[in-house]
């Protein structure tokens, strides 16, 4: 795909990457963002015994959870995807899993709630430098045809990260207290490092469509920031990833702390209930959004969007029903077909932004989405949540989670409303940058 802020194209790339070696890449790649969503997750099965040790309030278990990760990562990650856009991106990869790796293992270490807040902004400053490069080498490796499936097998690593979190969060929280469990979660990712930095290799930019560009500067950010705002579609995909993102990760972040609070289930039972639905039912979901997106968008490129509209339809009754059912049964079962659909925005958003900026953009224009998904959703979504719960306590009781939860699900009609009109000028979008 050439565009008009690219050199023409050169002779062919040498360098071959085997149908083999992309798959074994992309595993790596999953691997690393299920270490990074395993180290950024592991907090919400740990919420209520790290409260009653440190007595800390919701609003400051809220602010853990969201803000204090949430500004450094997003802040971050633009400057570290510039540089990814100009350097080499494994190395900066395995620097950035090496950090967070090691702040994770340092919370457990926390003695009080500022401690606490500083290791995980070292977390979200490790994880700030993974994301961008990872969705540039997987749009350098995989040609637009293949890539809303590879981006939702990469985005798996959410649903991988929320299994291991919740499962073994859980139960070594329940057997050895929530301390050991941050050292558990962080000591892999150190040794995860090492296999990234000698066995993954740097895929020539453009590669996935068959040119090579020369080795031009990059284009600056706001040059980038101009031209993803100046497309229509991509506004919309991004205001609906964004909204997607503050209804997800308040959900993911706060179940564990309701299920505990409003139905009496202990962690152990929590982690494992959660493991099957964010782990099982959620990688199902995002894999198959992404692939029936390739598959469906060969006929019409709208289906791109479409299926994260129907997604959202098809969860909005049962997510209701989750959160007002007395019962801890109703509840569960209510939830498994939002738990299922949760991640179906992943592969298809983040898919469609690498497909719709030029090559030299990618893991900036991955940053910048990331950037305001990760402000409003990772930042404010737990915050949100939290705050309501503390100001609804004195009239609900225990059960003023269970509402601010319930609040959340409107805004996920909100959400659809983007997808849908970003699917109104997706095509004539697309064709333009093709040209």
């Amino acid at each position: 795909m050439q565009n008009r802020t690219d050199p023409a194209p050169l002779s062919p790339p040498t360098v071959i990457f085997t149908p083999q070696y992309r798959r074994y890449a992309l595993l790596l790649l999953v691997l690393v963002f299920t270490s990074s969503h395993v180290d950024r997750q592991i907090l919400a099965i740990l919420l209520q015994p790290i409260k009653q040790e440190l007595l800390l309030t919701d609003t400051q278990l809220g602010f853990l959870s969201g803000v204090a990760f949430a500004i450094f990562y997003a802040t971050l990650g633009i400057p570290m995807a510039m540089w990814a856009d100009r350097g080499n991106r494994r190395n900066l990869i395995t620097a950035a899993l090496s950090v967070w790796s090691g702040m994770t293992v340092l919370c457990g270490l926390a003695a009080n709630f500022w401690q606490l807040a500083l290791a995980r902004i070292g977390v979200g400053v490790g994880e700030a430098g993974s994301t961008p490069p990872s969705h540039s080498m997987i749009a350098d490796m995989y040609p637009p045809a293949e890539r809303s499936t590879a981006m939702s097998i990469f985005s798996l690593g959410i649903n991988f990260g929320l299994m291991l979190g919740f499962l073994f969060g859980g139960w070594i929280n329940q057997w050895y207290g929530w301390r050991v469990a941050f050292f558990v979660a962080g000591a892999p990712g150190l040794v995860l490092a090492l296999i990234v930095r000698f066995t993954l290799h740097e895929p020539p930019r453009g590669y996935s469509e068959g040119i090579t560009h020369s080795a031009q500067e990059a284009p600056g950010l706001w040059e980038v920031v101009r031209f993803m705002f100046a497309t229509p579609s991509l506004r919309h995909i991004i205001a609906g990833a964004t909204l997607a993102s503050f209804v997800g990760y308040g959900v993911v972040l706060w179940i564990p702390t309701f299920l505990a609070r409003s139905h009496g289930l202990q962690s152990g039972e929590i982690g494992t209930v959660l493991a099957f639905f964010f782990g099982v039912l959620g990688t199902i979901g995002t894999f198959m959004s992404g692939y029936l997106a390739d598959r469906f968008g060969k006929h019409d490129l709208r289906w791109n969007v479409w299926i994260i509209v129907l997604a959202i339809l098809i969860s909005f009754p049962l997510s209701l029903a989750a959160y007002l059912a007395q019962s801890k049964g109703l509840a569960l079962a209510c939830f498994m077909i939002p738990a299922l659909l949760g991640g179906a925005y992943l592969g298809p958003s983040f898919s469609l932004n690498q497909s719709l900026v030029t090559v030299r953009m990618r893991s900036v224009a991955s940053a910048i989405i990331l950037f305001i998904v990760n402000i409003i959703g990772l930042g404010l979504g737990p915050l949100t949540v939290g705050v309501l719960s503390d100001a609804l306590e004195p009239y609900y009781g225990t059960d003023s989670l269970r509402y601010a939860l319930l609040s959340l699900v409107f805004v996920s009609l909100w959400t659809a409303t983007h997808y849908f009109l970003a699917g109104r000028t997706l095509r004539a979008d697309l064709a333009r940058m093709q040209q």
